[in-house]
């Protein structure tokens, strides 16, 4: 009898540690937001939004989004200046792993002209004050971290499979990429490796920068919702994937310029997609 008592009493321990794990567990890991199913037709709405937000602020919002291409100018000065002009497109290419860090201002905009309440250039700043900077910092160096390790990969592919002089000419160089066995094949090892980087910086962060600024969760939860609405959506996101892609290479083509504008609109759009997927 004294045996089975204390046998009950292990198992009523056991029960109770194991409510107090799943109470903790509920805890540290909140349940996810509803995620909705788009369409094509709402990614088509999503940008029509970002244009309008764009047109009613376009002087200031121009102003933030001159960041962009001014960076991409230095770059591409550096890579050519430093000699290492294989790494012009890897960085130029990358440095979209970290547009939707870039665009953080441009969703409090968007968040505050979608509630009526003051969206002037200020407000596009004012999220340094707010309580979630320190997440979104925290994503912002995730990203970082994703574009340094590309650029890392993309000098390691390279260097094993053409390495030139290091001071080769840029004639010769592009001579040797697109004439050479070797160098083709570092392109689509190069694109591809990239490719694989880009889905990942995607996955992680569609939403989760505006979710964060919107709903002041944790990283680990935005993180984990943005996923999930690729996985839900997986050829609306990709689709979407494509048109940024595009509207990115069409503002890189007039000496970056183009992403004055490109930049800004897209950033509008996000926010409206993140309102579309994610429940609010």
């Amino acid at each position: 009898m004294a045996k089975a008592n204390r046998a009950a009493t292990g198992r009523n321990a056991m029960a109770d540690i194991d409510s107090h794990l799943d109470e903790a567990t509920r805890i540290d890991a909140p349940a996810l937001p509803r995620i909705h199913t788009i369409t094509t037709r709402d990614l088509r709405d999503v940008l029509a939004r970002g244009w309008e937000d764009f047109k009613a602020q376009p002087s200031h919002l121009a102003f933030v989004a001159l960041i962009y291409p001014i960076v991409g100018v230095l770059l591409a000065h550096l890579t050519v200046s430093y000699n290492i002009f294989p790494l012009l497109f890897p960085l130029l290419g990358g440095f979209a792993l970290l547009g939707p860090f870039a665009a953080i201002g441009l969703y409090e905009v968007s968040r505050r002209r979608e509630r009526g309440l003051d969206s002037g250039w200020e407000h596009a700043f004012a999220l340094l004050r707010s309580p979630a900077i320190g997440q979104v910092m925290l994503l912002g160096a995730m990203l970082t971290g994703l574009f340094i390790a590309w650029l890392a990969s993309a000098w390691l592919i390279y260097r094993g499979m053409l390495d030139l002089p290091a001071n080769v000419s840029t004639a010769d160089f592009l001579r040797a990429v697109f004439t050479t066995f070797d160098g083709w094949i570092m392109v689509v090892v190069g694109n591809s490796v990239g490719l694989l980087f880009a889905i990942l910086a995607f996955s992680i962060s569609v939403t989760a920068f505006p979710h964060i600024i919107d709903r002041r969760v944790n990283v680990a939860t935005a993180v984990r919702t943005s996923v999930a609405a690729v996985e839900q959506n997986p050829r609306a996101m990709m689709i979407w994937g494509l048109m940024v892609t595009g509207l990115l290479v069409l503002g890189c083509l007039p000496m970056l310029v183009g992403l004055v504008v490109v930049m800004p609109v897209l950033g509008h759009a996000t926010w409206h997609l993140y309102r579309k997927v994610v429940d609010g």
